[in-house]
């Protein structure tokens, strides 16, 4: 690190920073180019060399029906024991809704200081995810029913049953991966547009638009994937002999297709295997 900031103050247009979400420390720069050359500086000056890695993308999770789920935490060690039981339903909301909880207890079945320890456990599974390891988003929690023990329950025994809850109904209610969108606008030759599409469509992308530039030159809008297109600079130069360019910016999330679930999955749970090793 002390070697990656150096280079960062040597080089203005080289920039650092540790991507909590993902916990990747990403190195950027002008290009594939001349983020090797400064990786082969860091190894000459300092003696340090590194991986590489894919960028990991900050996928989300969420529901796309009902789930629900009775979560019970009941441990007896001899002394106090711990007691929780907590009902729970999810159900989806509009995208970008983010997360709602709704207190449906009647009758004192939980008492009114451990329902917020529902939500908070609950919310804690939220950030840990229950399919894939990434955040859960737009879902409403409804606490419908629970038991209490006079002495055994505990604010910590409502949170672990909320959690507990959470996951389960989550799996019950049909769970799909969301994938980050970008807005993609290329410039490139006259001669090369069909190209340019037929390689957006490729990527999954979505053709918006186009509208003639300058010069002979063309302006192409798409909607793709972010996984289609991290390496896209590379990609159009090859495309075009270096004629053309680009700029791409986040968009939205959008729902991962049903064929490339599985393999999502499995690459977020073999990067969890590696870490733990």
């Amino acid at each position: 690190m002390t070697a990656l900031a150096r280079l960062s103050e040597e080089d203005p247009v080289l920039h650092m920073e540790r991507n909590a979400e993902t916990h990747q420390t990403v190195l950027s720069g002008l290009g594939e180019a001349h983020i090797g050359v400064v990786l082969e500086r860091m190894k000459r000056k300092f003696g340090v060399e590194v991986d590489q890695l894919s960028l990991r993308l900050a996928y989300r999770e969420t529901i796309s029906g009902k789930g629900s789920h009775e979560a019970r935490y009941v441990k007896q060690t001899g002394g106090r024991g711990q007691f929780a039981v907590a009902h729970v339903e999810v159900e989806p909301l509009p995208r970008g809704g983010g997360y709602e909880f709704v207190d449906s207890i009647t009758g004192g079945a939980v008492p009114q200081n451990f329902i917020p320890s529902v939500d908070k456990g609950a919310q804690g599974a939220m950030r840990e995810g229950v399919l894939a390891g990434y955040p859960v988003v737009d879902v409403r929690l409804t606490l419908i029913d629970g038991k209490f023990h006079s002495v055994d329950s505990s604010d910590m025994a409502f949170q672990i049953a909320g959690s507990m809850g959470f996951k389960e109904a989550c799996r019950a209610a049909n769970m799909s991966l969301l994938e980050p969108m970008m807005d993609v606008r290329v410039r490139v030759p006259d001669s090369m547009l069909g190209d340019i599409m037929g390689d957006m469509n490729a990527r999954r992308g979505r053709i918006l638009g186009t509208e003639p530039d300058v010069r002979g030159y063309q302006i192409v809008n798409a909607s793709v994937p972010m996984a289609e297109v991290l390496r896209y600079a590379i990609d159009l130069r090859s495309i075009t002999g270096g004629r053309g360019s680009f700029t791409m910016e986040f968009s939205h999330y959008d729902e991962v297709p049903q064929h490339m679930l599985d393999k999502v999955v499995a690459e977020a749970s073999q990067l969890r295997d590696d870490e733990k090793h």
